[in-house]
Parts: C-alpha cells; structure tokens; sequence
C-alpha cells in the first residue's frame, strides 16, 4: 500500500465511522426524517419497514465499512459499503430542498454537497484497484490468453497430424 493509501484511507473513515456511530446512537432521533425514503425503498428492497432499524442498520454498516476502510482492509468493498450508505444519508439528512430560508437553504446545501464529496470520495476509492489490475481485465486476459492457448495447440496439433501423416506416406512406399 502506498503512502498516500495509507494516510488517506483512515482520514476518510473517519467522518464515516463518526455519522455512522451517530446513526446507530441516535437512530430514533432520526427515523422520522428517514421515514419517506423507507416507505419508498423498503417494498422494492424487502426490507423491514422499521425505520428505526434501517437506521441503525445503515449507521452500523457505515461504521463498519469505514473501520475496514480505515485499516486497509477489503477496501473497495468496504469502500463501496461506504458509497451506498452515505447516499442515503446526504438524502435524508440535509434535504436543502424543503427549506423556505435562504440562509438556512444556503447551510442546508452546503452541508449537502460536503457529504456528497464524501460519496463522490468513496465511489473512487471503490473502484481504485492500487495499481493492481480489477476482476473485470482480469477475467479478459484469461479469456484472451485462453484464446490464444486454444489456437496454438490447433495449430500444434495440425502439424502433429500432418507429420503423421508424412511418416505413414514414407512407412508405406518402404512396405510396398
């Protein structure tokens, strides 16, 4: 892991690490801001629709995953946890668009777009591969090295056959 990895990675948890313990501590405090996207969300998903328990849910994972970030561990799965936790999040927790002040708008949004950035932050840090190829070139290299074994060994196995045949023609102007 580089420095800057090592560095990075646990200066970005932390924020989620801290909302996260936050949603689980305060989980009925905020459950009813959280209570229209459930409603929404929880048929479609199967889930509980406790918005209480999705809470906590949502802020344990997010505490979680942060953790595992944090540490270097499993980080781009941790990283994507960390994503599609803290969309929800931005959502519910600074909706800028149901405010009628100005200033409490201008705050509301500005609250908004940071954690945004952080979402933003999370969605690179989950496809960051730390230099190392991803599944998906892999699984293409080894169809194409798969490929390229399969026509050399055609091709091997046609010369193999074609000298067979050679050797019999030879074998059998001797005989005959």
């Amino acid at each position: 892991m580089t420095l800057v990895r090592r560095v990075a990675r646990p200066m970005l948890a932390a924020i989620f690490i801290k909302t996260g313990i936050d949603q689980v501590r305060g989980a009925a405090d905020l459950a009813p801001a959280a209570e229209p996207v459930v409603e929404r969300v929880a048929g479609p998903l199967h889930l509980p629709e406790d918005p209480v328990l999705l809470v906590r849910l949502n802020g344990a994972a997010m505490a979680a995953a942060g953790v595992l970030f944090g540490l270097g561990r499993a980080p781009r799965l941790s990283a994507a946890v960390l994503a599609a936790t803290a969309a929800p999040t931005a959502y519910v927790a600074h909706p800028f668009w149901t405010e009628k002040d100005r200033s409490v708008r201008s705050e509301v949004l500005g609250d908004f777009l940071k954690d945004v950035a952080l979402l933003g932050a999370a969605l690179l840090a989950a496809v960051d591969t730390a230099g190392k190829p991803g599944v998906a070139w892999r699984a293409g290299r080894a169809g194409r090295d798969a490929k390229r074994l399969a026509a050399l060994a055609a091709r091997e196995a046609s010369h193999a056959a074609e000298s067979g045949r050679k050797d019999l023609r030879i074998a059998a102007a001797k005989v005959g």
